[in-house]
């Protein structure tokens, strides 16, 4: 692997799919001697939030809690 100019290396596929690495999943460096440690981080929220975030305010549906709700319960025939 080689080190862009820019600081960059690229992941290999099959290590970002074994750990979960999912685009703009945030990752953490850890320094161990002279090695250094990749991990994701532990502040997970921020994928959940970012999410979240992004759809806030894009409903377009004007139904109640109730109403929502009762399309989401099974119903007896």
């Amino acid at each position: 692997m080689r080190l862009t100019t820019k600081g960059q290396v690229t992941i290999p596929q099959h290590i970002r799919e074994k750990l979960g690495l999912l685009q703009n999943t945030e990752v953490e460096f850890l320094l161990n001697g002279n090695t250094a440690i990749l991990r994701k981080s532990k502040h997970t929220s921020y994928r959940g939030k970012s999410l979240i975030d992004h759809l806030k305010g894009k409903g377009s549906v004007q139904m109640s809690t109730d109403k929502i709700m009762s399309l989401t319960r099974d119903h007896k025939k």
